[in-house]
């Protein structure tokens, strides 16, 4: 299964949280709520 992300590059948990917060909150635009949703692919899944 290939990895996401150009280089195998993570998100930090801490950026990964905020990248949460963007996307509940109903006022953030929608060009926060893509650049969000692309830091949470790069984040591994829960194991």
């Amino acid at each position: 299964m290939p990895k996401r992300g150009s280089k195998g590059e993570v998100t930090s948990k801490k950026a990964a949280s905020a990248a949460g917060k963007v996307l509940r909150d109903p006022k953030s635009s929608k060009a926060a709520k893509t650049a969000a949703a692309s830091a949470l692919t790069q984040r591994p899944n829960k194991k």
